[in-house]
């Protein structure tokens, strides 16, 4: 995490390795940015071991090589006399590993450590063929006992049972593995109350590093705000008594941000390149943005059958849950391509049309009328459209709702949901919750960007 280093005063001398290196430590900095924030906004952040599919390329040439080196490792110690050579080696790794997880309240499991794990005693061993790799390898996995978290007992129990030396060394990196990734994790979540109490300042200087390096780092977050500002202008009502192009009133820099934000709801990849403010958070925002998408469909859906079913089915205990169970399982995973959500579309009329059925069945509410079940076809069919008349209805609603809720005051305060949108209301509460954490944040850490750019906007003179 060190800061990055300034620009040189004449890059246009400098060799070329000089440009990479800047690069290089551009990247850094960048990187260092993202995991700091990553750690902050993401409470179940953790670094997981990397390991590759097993079926990809990756997988199989990584198998092959760990399965080369194990086999000759066993070639080794199988011979007569034993070669112990690379044994010593992975002793010596194992020795680092395990000196790696020790605090430094663990005097004494140090110098456990060191005594028995002596590299030129061991070395003295092998040279007069009185090395025991057992007994080497059962203090080693009583101190990854005393070491480990409690989730990795039954692994370091399993290793006792290994009596071949090969698999006895394979199972004991593979645990210590794991055992590291543990301690990391750990460190991090110990780290996280002291980083969350930094972390505004930290990025915030972080990013006025990458902007000393690389000035155009602002260039596509000027233009998000500027196309929000026009939007944002072109939305207030005009003055009666001053005609003209200048007769509307100017928007605040609130209201602009909190357009700007919303857009990031219902991003076009294809237009706008995305504000570099905002990159760290993308991930997060593009998840929140399909969950919008979902919450809009199945608004939508529910509107449609309870117009059709003139809202009888809906007072029956069960009903609307069971109706949004099905519409939430048939329409997962659908919002990535067109024609996964037109067959999507086709499965969940069908499905909608039964429940309807016996939900009507059940009440003694007669037959669903053939032209009204064509009718709800036809109309939950067409919701592929983006300019779906029912879509955009709601859609309008929940971002006008969002909306209010990143305004801020109190519930209260806040629009009353139309139906159906009081059937989803705890999942667009809880969509609402997360993205205005990360705006808070996000307005919190780059404000001081931000206030330049807003500011030639609304003073221009």
């Amino acid at each position: 995490n060190s800061s990055c280093p300034q620009t040189p005063s004449e890059p246009i001398r400098s060799p070329p390795t000089a440009s990479l290196s800047s690069l290089m430590e551009l990247e850094n900095c960048v990187s260092n940015l993202s995991l700091a924030h990553e750690i902050v906004v993401n409470g179940d952040f953790c670094i997981k071991p990397k390991s590759p599919p097993t079926d990809s390329l990756e997988g199989r040439v990584t198998d092959i090589i760990h399965q080369a080196f194990w086999d000759s490792l066993q070639e080794q110690l199988s011979s007569d006399p034993p070669n112990y050579s690379q044994a010593v080696i992975l002793l010596q790794e194992v020795k680092t590993m395990l000196g790696s997880l020790l605090l430094p309240g663990h005097v004494r499991l140090r110098t456990q450590l060191d005594e028995v794990l002596d590299m030129e005693l061991i070395q003295q061993q092998v040279q007069h063929g009185a090395l025991d790799l057992h007994r080497l390898a059962g203090f080693v996995i009583n101190m990854m006992a005393s070491l480990c978290a409690p989730v990795r007992d039954p692994e370091v129990r399993a290793l006792r049972d290994l009596k071949e030396p090969v698999e006895l060394l394979r199972g004991i990196f593979r645990v210590l593995g794991l055992m590291k990734s543990d301690m990391v994790n750990f460190t991090i979540q110990s780290l996280r109350p002291h980083l969350l109490q930094q972390a505004v300042q930290y990025e915030r200087a972080k990013f006025q590093q990458i902007l000393d390096k690389q000035p155009a780092s602002l260039d596509n977050t000027a233009a998000w705000l500027v196309a929000a500002a026009s939007e944002e202008a072109a939305a207030l009502p005009a003055h009666c008594d001053s005609p003209g192009p200048d007769s509307r009133a100017l928007p605040s820099a609130t209201a602009i941000l909190n357009r700007a934000y919303m857009h990031l709801l219902h991003w076009d990849p294809h237009g706008q390149k995305y504000p570099e403010s905002m990159l760290m958070d993308r991930s997060r925002l593009d998840a929140l943005s399909q969950q919008l998408q979902m919450l809009v469909l199945e608004a939508s859906v529910l509107l449609l059958t309870a117009t059709h079913c003139r809202g009888v089915t809906f007072s029956l205990q069960g009903f609307v849950g069971k109706l949004k169970q099905t519409i939430t399982a048939l329409l997962e995973g659908s919002h990535t391509r067109e024609a996964d959500l037109k067959r999507a579309l086709l499965e969940l009329r069908e499905a909608v049309l039964q429940q309807v059925k016996e939900a009507l069945s059940t009440q003694g509410g007669g037959e669903f009328p053939k032209e009204s079940q064509d009718l709800l076809r036809g109309q939950i069919s067409d919701l592929w459209k983006n300019n779906n008349p029912v879509r955009s209805l709601i859609g309008e609603r929940v971002r006008g709702f969002l909306l209010a809720m990143l305004q801020g005051g109190s519930a209260k305060r806040r629009p009353e949901l139309p139906f159906p949108l009081g059937l989803v209301s705890s999942e667009l509460t809880e969509l609402g919750t997360a993205f205005g954490r990360i705006v808070h944040f996000n307005r919190t850490v780059f404000g001081p960007f931000y206030a330049p750019i807003l500011r030639k906007l609304l003073l221009p003179s």
